[in-house]
């Protein structure tokens, strides 16, 4: 087995689904009005710490983690599906950094705790 104590990761959270624009219409009801749907809530990406974890081997070729978008929104006040969130197991002791801006997002010290790396639209 190999050790490995550090990885880099691109983590994408999913975008909301599109609204839909759509007007009620029966021969009966003269005003029937707008039913359209809101869309769906995208995913986000989560950090977990756990315990049973010592290495970041599962992080090695797997770097790219993307949450899916939520779907679109229908007529008859149908909503879109919100998309799954995207939960990665760490090692206790992780420490989570941003790249770009330099700065420590996270320590992983509790077993259990999640820390939100993307938030979905």
């Amino acid at each position: 087995m190999k050790f490995v104590d550090e990885a880099t990761l691109k983590v994408n959270a999913g975008n909301g689904g599109r609204g839909c624009v759509s007007f009620r219409r029966e021969k009966f009801i003269p005003f029937g009005g707008p039913n359209g749907g809101n869309g769906g809530r995208g995913g986000s990406v989560w950090a977990v710490g756990d315990p049973n974890l010592n290495t970041l081997i599962d992080f090695r070729y797997a770097r790219r983690h993307e949450a899916r978008n939520g779907e679109q929104g229908r007529g008859s006040d149908q909503f879109g599906a919100a998309a799954d969130d995207i939960v990665l197991r760490m090692p206790m002791g992780t420490i989570v950094t941003d790249l770009d801006a330099g700065s420590v997002i996270a320590e992983l010290l509790v077993p259990g705790e999640k820390v939100l790396l993307a938030k979905g639209g």
